[in-house]
């Protein structure tokens, strides 16, 4: 009898540690259970977090829980870790060499946060990207994701444009004293060509959206019909012409007679808002002093002398990750501004990291180049992917390049973006692979 109850109070003590313990693993089992709704969790944290260093950290924490998320669902499922691709090697050596620059220094926030900005963040998202998005179901969420900030970053360009300021959420976008050019339509980015640069990107996912037919009707029509205007609010003439290099190329190259048209109409478009906007009382002196501003220009081929004197004095290792902004200053005669920025991504890339940082970039920009040129698996010629989306890769990339060389890219929704789509791709030539081997 005795036997009998200590088997029954061992029995009872086993079920309750399992569980107990079932309890404590439920929280990872959640964050294993969607990993597509994780991914697009943490890049809207990315976009929407309050720049505010008690809400700081949001992103990061978002961050850390997908890399645990997909880090736990890839052992279970005995997925690999870490595949290497062969734009892995060059991101690697980025991030060696943005470390080893920071590694004797004092600790500080602000260049910990570009490092992650810059590198540690976009690049994971790639490799973490072609283990979530491996199947149509996913690669639909994102494509939904994507319309869905697009439709909400016109909607509050289009607020600001017309001085409905009252419709902009979150508002700290109107704060003046956060980030820069609040005179502007800058978005949640805080900085009007971040803000275009998304605007653009999404803008290029929505048509291949409508070529695909997965948008489509008057939302269609009322999503493509407000970019042009979102444009014109950013008040930025790179965006701007970046976005008419878009449609003009678009217009010569698409395959799609529907998609040539659709162009074509949102050109007409943009012209239409900005006869509008002439028109508007108080607005006209706005767009033409944007238009025949002569301040940036001069202040870019100030700061460009200035930075590539920097280079010249250290060429190989350059003077490190955010060092740049403050030495500048002492290079750049006829300001005094005690910190500059270069405006220049591929110039600041030379100056912080010397040649083998810039030389890094470029061979890691032209492995996402070829990503857009690999085999597509058989069973996804008609999805997200398809040709026609390869197609438009390059021109996607052409954005980030055209923009980067005017605007140092430190934004970490945009590059967590971009790379996110890139490890899509990196995903898809890994299955093109198997299958062909399997045959």
């Amino acid at each position: 009898m005795q036997a009998i109850t200590l088997r029954t109070a061992r029995r009872m003590r086993g079920d309750i540690a399992g569980e107990f313990a079932a309890a404590l693993m439920w929280p990872l089992h959640a964050l294993m259970a969607a990993p597509s709704l994780l991914f697009l969790t943490a890049l809207a944290a990315m976009l929407l977090r309050h720049p505010d260093v008690s809400f700081y950290e949001i992103d990061r924490v978002a961050f850390g829980l997908l890399v645990i998320g997909v880090t736990a669902r890839a052992v279970i499922l005995r997925q690999p870790l870490f595949a290497v691709e062969r734009a892995s090697w060059p991101m690697m050596g980025l991030t060696v060499v943005a470390v080893l620059s920071v590694a004797g220094q004092p600790f500080d926030q602000e260049t910990w946060c570009l490092l992650a900005a810059k590198f540690i963040v976009p690049f994971t998202l790639f490799h973490l990207a072609a283990l979530v998005f491996t199947d149509e179901a996913s690669m639909h969420r994102f494509e939904t994701f994507s319309l869905l900030v697009l439709a909400y970053l016109s909607f509050t360009a289009i607020a600001f444009l017309v001085g409905a300021k009252e419709l902009i959420f979150p508002h700290f976008i109107l704060d003046e004293s956060l980030g820069h050019q609040a005179d502007r339509a800058r978005g949640p980015l805080l900085q009007a060509v971040a803000n275009g640069v998304s605007l653009n990107l999404l803008g290029l996912l929505a048509l291949h959206a409508l070529r695909r037919r997965t948008l489509r009707g008057l939302k269609a029509w009322l999503l493509l019909g407000s970019l042009p205007f979102a444009i014109l609010a950013t008040m930025t003439r790179t965006v701007w012409l970046s976005f008419a290099g878009t449609i003009f190329v678009l217009t010569l190259r698409s395959p799609s007679r529907m998609l040539r048209r659709v162009c074509l109409a949102l050109a007409l478009m943009g012209v239409a808002g900005v006869a509008i906007e002439l028109s508007s009382p108080g607005s006209n002196n706005a767009l033409t002093e944007r238009t025949e501003e002569r301040g940036p220009v001069d202040y870019r081929e100030a700061v460009y002398r200035g930075g590539w004197d920097m280079f010249l004095e250290r060429p190989l290792t350059g003077w490190g990750i955010n060092q740049m902004p403050s030495e500048l200053a002492r290079h750049v005669s006829g300001y005094h501004e005690k910190i500059l920025f270069p405006h220049n991504t591929y110039l600041e890339l030379l100056v912080e990291h010397g040649v083998i940082g810039l030389a890094l970039y470029l061979w890691l920009m032209r492995e996402l180049w070829k990503l857009g040129r690999r085999t597509i698996p058989r069973d996804e010629k008609s999805a997200f992917l398809d040709q026609n989306f390869h197609d438009l890769w390059p021109i996607l990339l052409g954005v980030y390049w055209i923009n980067a060389a005017l605007v140092v890219m430190n934004y970490q929704f945009v590059n967590g973006f971009l790379f996110a789509i890139a490890g899509m791709l990196a995903g898809q030539r890994r299955r093109a692979g198997e299958q062909i081997m399997a045959a």
